[in-house]
């Protein structure tokens, strides 16, 4: 916010006082202080609507996502279990022609789909992981072979 000290507040007390009078001084304050209200009501208000808007644009899916490539497999593991969560949750009696009903189904399906990512990219993850610890033990190998004394080779 604004880098005042006491002593700038101050200055501007006094100049306020100066100015406008100590008759209006208090009403200048009232209204001061609903113009900051109103401006911090607008800006909580701004920042819940960003927030909404991220939300239903899928900014929670990202870092999911970006979870998943980080930590594959515990987040395939808690992809699993929101998987779970959500189709025992959208099991309720609910009409399927209606609004929620249907938007219940495409949840169901988005989190149905959601584990199955999560599963393949756990799983490719694993397999990369397997393969390239592979590979580094033919290195070893290779390396050892290379250092050990050759019993053919008479010094």
């Amino acid at each position: 916010m604004l880098d005042l000290g006491w002593t700038e507040l101050l200055v501007i007390g006094i100049v306020a006082l100066i100015v406008v009078g100590p008759k209006d001084l208090p009403v200048l304050f009232r209204n001061v202080g609903k113009f900051v209200g109103k401006a911090k009501g607008m800006a909580r208000e701004f920042s819940s609507a960003m927030n909404q808007a991220a939300d239903d644009v899928g900014v929670k899916d990202i870092q999911k996502t970006l979870n998943t490539a980080t930590n594959p497999v515990g987040s395939a593991m808690d992809g699993f279990k929101d998987a779970a969560k959500d189709v025992t949750s959208s099991l309720t009696d609910l009409d399927p022609e209606s609004e929620t009903g249907k938007m219940a189904a495409e949840k169901a399906e988005r989190a149905k789909n959601a584990a199955k990512i999560h599963a393949a990219t756990a799983r490719a993850a694993a397999e990369r992981k397997a393969r390239e610890a592979e590979e580094a033990l033919k290195k070893a190998e290779e390396y050892e072979a290379a250092l050990a004394p050759d019993p053919t080779k008479e010094s």
